[in-house]
C-alpha cells in the first residue's frame, strides 16, 4: 500500500504541473486580454494612448514577458533577475519579452481587422526583472493579487472571503442529495416497475434534462416574485443575505444578516443543486442496484434465509456503491468550485460566480488560482477515492 501511494503521488504531482501549465497557457493565448478594452475604445472613442502607456500596462501585467517566463514567475516566483554565482553575473543579457513590440494592423481572411506583432522596439532583458515585483508561486501559496476585481488585494484573501459562501451552498446540496438520492433509488430498484417506479424516473428525467439556469429562473419565478407581488409569502433570491431588513408575510420583519436571513437566502439555490443533484444520482444508484441484485450471491444470500434487509443493505448495497464512490468523491472539488451557473443566477457571492467574473474582465490572477486548486482537489478526489473502493470492497488490494 505504502508503494503504491508514492507511486500515486509522483503521478499527481505530474499531473498538476501538466494541468496548471495548459491552462495558463490557454487563458494567455486566448483571444482578448488586459489591453483588449484599451485597444477597443482607442478605436471606438478615439481616445489618446500612447506607446509609453501600452509599454506600462504590458510590463504591469507581464505581458511584455515570453509566456514560459510569466509561467515560472506564477509558478515558483523565479526568475527574478540575473543569476550571480561567485561574484559573477550569468544570462543577464537574456531576452525574455519585449517592452515595445512593433504591431501592424492587417485584415484577416474573414475582413476583420487584427493586430499583428512584427518586431520589437525595445526588448526586456532577464536582469530587467530585478526592479519587478513578484508572487512568491502558487507552489508556496502566493497567488499574487487581482487585477480588476479588488484590484491590489491579494487572490487568498480574495477567494478566503468567498469560499465560505460556497462551502455553505455546495455542502448543504450535496448532504439532502445523499440522504435522499439514495434511498430513492434504492427504493425504485426494490420496487421496478411498481408506480412509485414510474412517477420517479418521469421526474427524474425531467430534472436531469433540465438546464439549470432555467430551472433556476422557474424556482425565482414561483416562490420569489410571483408570491411577492400577491403579498404571499415568498424566498428572497440573490445575494446571500440582505443589504437591509425586509418583511415577508407570515413571517414578519426579517434582519438583515441574521440567521433567518441567511437560511431563506439558502433555499432556493440549494433546492436547485439538490433537485438536480437528487435527479442523476438516484438514478445511478438504481442502475447499479439492479445489476447487482440479479447477480448470483443475492440469490445465495435469500437462499440461506436472510432477511430481506440484511440482504438488501449489505450484500446488495454495499457492492452497488461501488461505482457511486467515484460520483460522491468528486464532489469534493465542487464543494471549493461551487456552481457557476446556479451562483450567476442566484447572485451568490461564491466561488463559481468569481470565476465567472475573473474571467469577464480578465483577472487571470484570480481565474488561475481557482482553475489550479480545483485541480489539485480532483487530484486528490481521484486518490481518496481509490483508497475508498479498498473500504467498500475488500476484493481490492493495492500492493
Amino acid at each position: 500500500m505504502l508503494g503504491y501511494l508514492l507511486r500515486r503521488l509522483l503521478q499527481m504531482l505530474l499531473v498538476i504541473f501538466l494541468s496548471a501549465a495548459a491552462s495558463y497557457a490557454l487563458l494567455y493565448l486566448a483571444p482578448g486580454g488586459p489591453t483588449a478594452g484599451l485597444r477597443q475604445q482607442q478605436q471606438t472613442s478615439r481616445m489618446r494612448i500612447t506607446e509609453e502607456d501600452m509599454a506600462r500596462i504590458r510590463q504591469t501585467y507581464e505581458l511584455d514577458l515570453n509566456l514560459p517566463i510569466r509561467f515560472t514567475r506564477w509558478l515558483i516566483g523565479q526568475p527574478r533577475g540575473r543569476i550571480i554565482i561567485g561574484g559573477y553575473e550569468f544570462f543577464g543579457d537574456v531576452q525574455i519579452g519585449c517592452r515595445k513590440p512593433i504591431e501592424k494592423t492587417v485584415r484577416n481572411e474573414s475582413g476583420k481587422f487584427e493586430t499583428i506583432v512584427t518586431g520589437c522596439k525595445e526588448p526586456e532583458y532577464l536582469k530587467d526583472l530585478e526592479t519587478r515585483k513578484t508572487s512568491k508561486g502558487i507552489l508556496l501559496g502566493d497567488f499574487g493579487t487581482s487585477w480588476k476585481i479588488t484590484r491590489g488585494r491579494p487572490v487568498t484573501e480574495l477567494i478566503g472571503s468567498r469560499v465560505e459562501k460556497t462551502v455553505k451552498l455546495a455542502g448543504y446540496s450535496i448532504l439532502l442529495s445523499l440522504l435522499f438520492g439514495i434511498p430513492i433509488g434504492i427504493y425504485s430498484a426494490i420496487k421496478q416497475y411498481s408506480k412509485f417506479d414510474y412517477i420517479f424516473t418521469t421526474l427524474a428525467f425531467m430534472g436531469s434534462a433540465m438546464p439549470s439556469f432555467f430551472f433556476g429562473i422557474v424556482m425565482i419565478l414561483l416562490f420569489s416574485i410571483i408570491p411577492k407581488n400577491a403579498g404571499l409569502f415568498y424566498l428572497p433570491a440573490g445575494s446571500s443575505e440582505a443589504v437591509r431588513d425586509y418583511v415577508v408575510p407570515g413571517l414578519g420583519t426579517v434582519v438583515a444578516g441574521s440567521q433567518t436571513d441567511v437560511v431563506l437566502h439558502l433555499i432556493l439555490p440549494v433546492a436547485v443543486l439538490t433537485i438536480i443533484s437528487i435527479s442523476g444520482w438516484s438514478r445511478f444508484v438504481r442502475a447499479s442496484m439492479l445489476e447487482v441484485m440479479r447477480q448470483d450471491y443475492i440469490r445465495t444470500a435469500r437462499a440461506k434465509g436472510l432477511r430481506e434487509r440484511i440482504v438488501i443493505l449489505k450484500h446488495g448495497l454495499r457492492n452497488a456503491l461501488i461505482p457511486f464512490v467515484t460520483i460522491i468523491v468528486f464532489s469534493l472539488p465542487a464543494l471549493f468550485g461551487g456552481a457557476i451557473i446556479t451562483e450567476t443566477i442566484f447572485a451568490w457571492p461564491g466561488m463559481g460566480r468569481l470565476y465567472f467574473q475573473a474571467l469577464g474582465s480578465y483577472d487571470y490572477p484570480v481565474a488561475m488560482a481557482i482553475l489550479f486548486i480545483t485541480a489539485v482537489l480532483t487530484v486528490i478526489a481521484t486518490l481518496l477515492r481509490d483508497i475508498l473502493y479498498t473500504v467498500v470492497d475488500p476484493r481490492i488490494r493495492f500492493s
